[in-house]
């Protein structure tokens, strides 16, 4: 990141400092905040260099009472503006604190949060805090990397049409959890041709259910009938608010599908896709195609020559940008191996897409370029990774809604309070599943799970 700029830098003007470590001084966080304020100005953002109120002690036990003292008391210093970022020092070992502080701040009180380990503000490192200014200003909106290509409008079948992406995929409770929900979770693009800006939604589903089920859904209002709704439609029609303009293209990358469900999860995911869209207009039904993206196998690739130091990178793995798409893959079917990243450590793990439905007529050549360069654009980091970012946000989007319902299951299981049970029981869905708690709207706009 040094003496590199965003592609547009957000604005912070209002933020605020909580501090949970107790091995941290007051001083030592002030000049953190003040190294961190720094970085995000050289990186390409407006940051006010002062928070809103002084840097708040709290301890984590306290973590709901002391993230409303600090939300109020800010309210109170502005005359009712709402905060734009609350920065948390927290200790290494934390436990359940950050998975309460995000559900907290994200369901309860609308604050977009970035957190920072005590080792961290001890040991400060231009690359942690230029790292932490990329996840900041995504978090507020702005956007960090854009392909060269996305703004010359030259990626082949993304530049000619609006064209939205999609990333979906679903994360069960772990082995022994016999109740858990899974979390279903869907993020699209929102700006078009760049392709970098993605919104996305959570849901909560029967436990293990593999289909997302939320998709599209209908349900009877006594007032409006039946009424239309789910996470593609949503998506679809903040697209086009975002653009001012409806999709007329969907590439549609889901992660975490075993082979033996590809055409059961096709048949499903897509005909929702389908209804999503007859149900905004008649007739509205832009071609779909439906990319799995599989990162558990156990196929690596190495260089011919291992001693050609022209065919290997300095870790000695494949070059980034290697595909492989004969000899080892379905005689048949269409599916490839993409090594899009620079192994740092170990040999490289390719991911590999297999496309189920093509309505776009993509070449071969033309998914597995579109999907190396999506690569290049993930907003965590300055270089590129090893899974399509669209299906990597929607794995980090599912990960995040877990700490939403942790509370509700400890209830639930008759661990803290009592008489818990009517309370969930009847706020469950038809499926038996308790709903997530809704995500504030500040909070949905931006990328809250970076």
């Amino acid at each position: 990141m040094m003496n590199k700029k965003m592609i547009n830098g957000m604005t912070v003007n209002r933020w605020a400092c909580i501090n949970f470590s107790r091995s941290v001084q007051d001083s030592i966080v002030r000049g953190f905040c003040n190294e961190l304020a720094q970085m995000c100005q050289v990186s390409g953002m407006e940051f006010n260099p002062d928070p809103v109120i002084p840097i708040y002690n709290a301890r984590p036990e306290q973590v709901e009472k002391a993230l409303k003292h600090v939300y109020h008391a800010a309210m109170n210093k502005t005359k009712g503006k709402e905060l734009e970022l609350l920065l948390a020092i927290l200790p290494d070992n934390n436990g359940s604190l950050y998975g309460d502080l995000k559900r907290i701040c994200e369901t309860d009180l609308g604050l977009i949060s970035q957190c920072c380990l005590t080792k961290h503000v001890f040991k400060i490192s231009k690359q942690y805090l230029a790292n932490v200014s990329l996840k900041i200003n995504v978090k507020m909106g702005g956007r960090n990397t854009v392909l060269l290509d996305a703004i010359s409008c030259r990626i082949p079948l993304v530049s000619d049409i609006p064209t939205i992406i999609f990333g979906a995929d679903v994360t069960h409770p772990e082995n022994g959890e016999d109740s858990s929900p899974s979390i279903a979770a869907v993020v699209a693009s929102q700006d078009w041709p760049e392709v970098t800006k993605y919104a996305g939604l959570v849901c909560a589903q029967a436990h293990r259910q593999e289909l997302i089920q939320d998709l599209y859904k209908t349900w009877h209002d006594p007032v409006r009938g039946t009424v239309s709704g789910g996470m593609i439609r949503d998506l679809l029609i903040s697209f086009r608010k975002a653009t001012g303009q409806k999709p007329l293209r969907i590439i549609f990358y889901r992660d975490g599908v075993s082979e033996g469900q590809f055409y059961q999860v096709l048949l499903y995911e897509l005909d929702a896709i389908r209804k999503a869209c007859a149900s905004l207009e008649p007739n509205y039904q832009p071609p779909v195609t439906f990319i799995v993206v599989q990162k558990r196998h156990h196929t690596r690739l190495f260089a011919n020559n291992h001693r050609d130091r022209s065919s290997v990178d300095k870790s000695g793995n494949i070059m980034p940008g290697t595909v492989v798409d004969t000899k080892i893959c379905h005689p048949t079917e269409f599916d490839f191996y993409l090594c899009s990243h620079a192994g740092i450590q170990g040999t490289s793990r390719p991911a590999h897409y297999h496309v189920l439905w093509d309505e776009n007529n993509f070449t071969p050549d033309g998914i597995q370029s579109l999907t190396n360069n999506l690569c290049y654009t993930y907003a965590r980091c300055t270089r590129s990774v090893s899974v399509v970012p669209p299906a990597y946000y929607a794995h980090l989007a599912a990960f995040r809604a877990r700490f939403y319902m942790e509370p509700e299951l400890q209830q639930e299981n008759g661990s803290s309070g009592t008489g818990s049970g009517n309370k969930t029981k009847g706020s469950r869905t038809e499926s038996g599943v308790k709903p997530l708690p809704a995500l504030k709207e500040n909070v949905k706009r931006v990328m809250f799970y970076c």
